[in-house]
């Protein structure tokens, strides 16, 4: 479609909205976006920010997840406890934008010194690696 390579977000999205009997402009204004950006990122012109996609997704009542890799914001392979604690960071109403993007920077840095880096496990069970904090309560040592 565009030189984005968002048109598979664009095509699913005209889809999804055409399920849920929605105009465009319905959408738009359930998602809190603007028409014109709407069609934009329909048409594959575009590629919207997760927060949008967030919006977009909640006024189609489907996954944002599924938006987030659609939209090459997230490799489909990622890990899911990850996507979902962001999701969730995203669509809290009690915070507001600026505090939800301080939260997911604390919360990466703190992924990041636990060993998790760009979303995926340091290693391939998922556990984490040498880490300095002593979470059990005792660390046995061989001797």
């Amino acid at each position: 479609m565009a030189s984005l390579n968002v048109g598979n977000l664009g095509e699913y999205l005209r889809e999804q909205r055409r399920n849920a009997q929605l105009s465009l402009r319905q959408l738009a204004e359930a998602a809190g976006v603007s028409n014109p950006y709407l069609s934009q990122i329909e048409r594959g012109l575009r590629k919207p920010s997760a927060e949008v996609l967030q919006q977009v997704a909640k006024a189609l009542r489907i996954s944002a997840e599924t938006l987030y890799v659609r939209a090459g914001i997230l490799d489909a392979e990622r890990d899911r406890d990850e996507v979902e604690t962001r999701a969730v960071i995203l669509a809290d109403p009690s915070l507001n934008e600026r505090q939800k993007q301080v939260l997911l920077q604390i919360y990466e840095s703190f992924r990041k010194e636990n060993g998790f880096g760009a979303g995926e496990p340091a290693d391939a069970d998922g556990t984490e690696q040498g880490t300095d904090d002593d979470d059990a309560g005792s660390r046995r040592t061989a001797g």
